[in-house]
């Protein structure tokens, strides 16, 4: 089912009715939503640090945006998702493009071929938000260099939403360093390269994410073999680099 369309079948659960008359319907719906998996995400933080590598269930993302700063402005443009189940990647994907209230830069169209005219009908980046985090559905997040992706989350989430953004966020440096600890591999581009991992549809927001997906299926299954058995393991090891 398309995000949007499981978006809406939740409204409808949410309000008990079977068509969505008013914005009010959709606003208080999306309230509901957010703050029911707010609280189920607390405790659900706590127990993924214990939860064995191969048992989680994540969400791996990226984001494609129109600088770094959000704080100065720069915004999400688009969003990209994949589901895992422990050692697997499922089927089950989510892609939005996002409608920013500014002008797209140049280089960041030429980068990532998103354009004024593609974003013209899309979602508020307000929309946006809730729609991936009923995708994500408490699941815990995984990112390349995940401090890109958490700022923005952050600070919209708080400005948009008018809520704190607690979902954890794993970064795959973490397993990269604790696995190549003789190796200096920063962007997306160098990890690939070096696991064989073909690139394809960089900066393309889904494209990355799928990428990064399979980043992480490397180097969990190796952060196992040294011995770690859960994330609380992973960031021990990191802590003692």
């Amino acid at each position: 089912m398309h995000a949007f369309e499981a978006f809406t079948q939740l409204v409808r659960t949410l309000t008990g009715k079977s068509t969505i008359s008013t914005i009010t319907d959709v606003q208080n719906a999306e309230q509901l939503a957010f703050l029911r998996s707010l609280k189920q995400q607390q405790s659900r933080n706590k127990e993924a640090l214990l939860m064995p590598l191969d048992q989680l269930e994540l969400v791996v993302f990226d984001i494609e945006t129109t600088g770094f700063r959000p704080q100065k402005g720069d915004e999400i443009i688009s969003i990209g998702a994949v589901k895992m189940n422990g050692l697997q990647v499922v089927e089950e994907t989510f892609y939005t493009l996002v409608k920013p209230t500014q002008r797209i830069p140049q280089n960041i169209i030429e980068l990532t071929g998103i354009d004024q005219e593609m974003t013209a009908k899309a979602p508020t980046l307000r929309e946006a938000l809730l729609a991936f985090l009923i995708f994500a559905k408490g699941c815990t997040l995984v990112a390349h260099h995940a401090n890109h992706e958490r700022n923005f989350m952050k600070h919209y989430s708080q400005q948009l939403l008018q809520t704190p953004f607690n979902q954890r966020i794993v970064d795959t440096a973490f397993l990269i360093q604790i696995c190549e600890y003789n190796h200096t591999l920063i962007t997306l581009d160098d990890v690939c390269l070096h696991q064989q991992i073909p690139i394809i549809g960089r900066h393309h927001a889904l494209s990355d994410a799928k990428m990064t997906a399979q980043v992480w299926l490397k180097y969990v299954q190796q952060a196992m073999n040294l011995g770690c058995d859960n994330l609380q393991d992973v960031y021990e090891r990191f802590a003692r680099l």
